[in-house]
Formats: structure tokens, C-alpha cells, sequence
């Protein structure tokens, strides 16, 4: 069987890679966490890093079977529904994503006309439910911990885990977001961790750490396994949580968390105008983590 092909596309405000995953033999793809450029100084938006996935997509005429999105990131706004208007294909999440609509949709006070039961994305996967990217097979696998909804991807040989793990010289993602837990994540980690050797394993983040000069966003299980610096192999699950929360505890909260929430909870449509045909993003105040002199732009740093 051919390995999918794998493009990807960083985007550098916000330190996040975007993929187009695709079946050589069909020419079929999925596109993975596409990112909405915001200026939050401003409230504006625009679709310059989607407009490259675009036209990649249009100048290898490939058919967009799937637009992924891993969890309901809190560091970046989604593109899937500019996208999807542009090529077409499905939006899917994690069953969960109710889970992570109940909780922020009290936290933004979303009202009625906010839906929680998923309806905003077309499909909702189920742990291990498998389904196909042209003619690959691939699987969902629940990976929570970061957050509820959180969803790992294995095509072929290669798995795309969103924020779980980073690269191991930088570690683990945060646990500290509203449904977050550092135990549920050791668990998670430790399925990714019992995949083949020489599954590639893709990124959706890379945020430099000292030391290392060049951007990278993919690595292997076994290297995972080896050198990760929070999880390794014979690191104990008593161990990482402790680890995992004493580390939490130092850290803000990530700069477009607000902005990004409440879009990225809604599929990454924007919320309703209101009657003056304007729309708005809420800051609820004094709610989500402490206040610090410090500012934090990224999920884990």
C-alpha cells in the first residue's frame, strides 16, 4: 500500500501547521486544522494561509473528501467553513465537541440559539470509528486530556494528533482548560505511545524550544517513546501528573484563547451578526485562568 502524501502549512503567528493529507492512487485528500488569519488588535480577519491550502489543492486538482479538526483549538480561529465553501468535503470533530459546547457555551453565555449537540459540523466521530480518505482507510481514536473532544487520526502510517504531544524535545500539551485532566492525557498518550515504531506522527504545533534553531513537526512513535522529555517510556502515570499540573500552574491562559473558543465551539463559523449587521466575539471577565504579567501566545510554552 502507497504512504499518503503530506503537505504542510505553517502559519507563523500563531505557531500552528496545517495538513493536506492525500491518496496518491485516488488524488482524494483531507485537510487538517486549517487556520483563519485574526488580527486581534483590530477584530479583523483573513483567509491568507487558507488560500494557500486552496490553491495547493487546486493545482494538484485533488477532491477534498474530509476537513478534520482535532479539538476545538484555543490558540487559533478555524478556516474549515471558508474552505469547505471552496472545495467542498466534510467538517468533522470528536463526538465529544458536546461536551466542549455545553461548558463554553455557559462560559460565553451562547444563549438558545446555540446548538450543543454538534449539528454545526457534518460528521462526529466516535472513538475508533474508521472511515476513508479516497481509497486509504483510515481511524479516529478519542485522545482526550488537553481537552474532551480531542481526536487522533491514523492514515496509513502516519497519525495526526493535534495538541497531545509536541515534538519530544518540547513535550506535552496543557491540561489546565475548563475539562482538561493530566491523568486523562497519560491514558491517551499511552495509545498513541503503542502504535508501530515507525508510524510518522504529525504536529499540529512547533514553538522552537532553546537550544533548537529549525521549525519541525514531525516525528515517529519511537522517538516519542524514547526521548520525550515529559513521557518517555518508564515515566510513571503518578509522575507526568504531577509534572503536568506543577507546570499548568505557571502558565496564563494562550492569547487568542477567547477569540478562538468561541469559533472555533461553533465549527468555525463566526457568531451571528446582530440587528446593526455586525459581529461580535464576548470577553468574559475574571473567568478562565489567573492574571499575569506575563503574556502567554501559544498553548504551552
Amino acid at each position: 500500500m502507497s504512504r499518503p502524501q503530506i503537505q504542510a502549512f505553517f502559519d507563523a503567528d500563531t505557531n500552528t501547521v496545517s495538513y493536506i493529507v492525500t491518496d496518491p492512487a485516488s488524488r482524494h485528500c483531507a485537510i487538517i486544522d486549517p487556520v483563519l488569519n485574526y488580527a486581534a488588535q483590530s477584530g479583523h480577519t483573513r483567509y491568507d494561509g487558507a488560500q494557500r491550502i486552496v490553491d495547493a489543492v487546486r493545482d494538484q486538482q485533488l477532491t477534498v473528501d474530509w476537513l478534520l479538526e482535532t479539538h476545538v483549538h484555543a490558540d487559533h480561529l478555524s478556516a474549515a467553513p471558508w474552505i469547505q465553501q471552496q472545495l467542498g468535503g466534510k467538517l468533522a470533530i470528536g463526538e465529544h465537541i458536546r461536551t466542549v459546547q455545553d461548558t463554553f457555551g455557559r462560559i460565553f453565555n451562547a444563549g438558545s440559539e446555540f446548538a450543543r449537540d454538534g449539528r454545526q459540523f457534518d460528521h462526529l466521530f466516535r472513538d475508533g470509528e474508521t472511515y476513508t480518505v479516497g481509497n486509504m482507510e483510515a481511524r479516529a481514536i478519542h485522545t482526550p486530556g488537553h481537552t474532551p473532544a480531542c481526536m487522533s487520526h491514523v492514515i496509513r502510517d502516519a497519525v495526526f494528533v493535534g495538541d497531545t504531544l509536541f515534538m519530544p524535545d518540547y513535550g506535552t500539551a496543557r491540561c489546565d482548560f475548563p475539562g482538561g485532566d493530566a491523568r486523562t492525557l497519560y491514558r491517551s498518550i499511552q495509545k498513541l505511545l503503542a502504535l508501530p515504531d515507525a508510524t510518522r506522527m504529525f504536529l499540529c504545533h512547533d514553538y522552537l524550544p532553546e537550544g533548537r534553531e529549525e521549525l519541525v513537526w514531525e516525528t515517529t512513535v519511537a522517538e516519542q517513546r524514547k526521548h520525550n522529555i515529559h513521557v518517555h517510556e518508564g515515566t510513571s502515570e503518578d509522575t507526568f501528573v504531577s509534572m503536568r499540573e506543577a507546570r499548568d500552574a505557571t502558565l496564563d491562559m494562550p492569547r487568542l484563547i477567547l477569540p478562538s473558543v468561541q469559533v472555533n465551539m461553533r465549527a468555525g463559523h463566526l457568531p451571528p451578526a446582530e440587528d446593526n449587521g455586525v459581529r461580535y466575539l464576548k470577553i468574559p471577565l475574571n473567568t478562565l485562568g489567573a492574571i499575569s504579567s506575563r503574556v502567554t501566545t501559544d498553548e504551552e510554552r
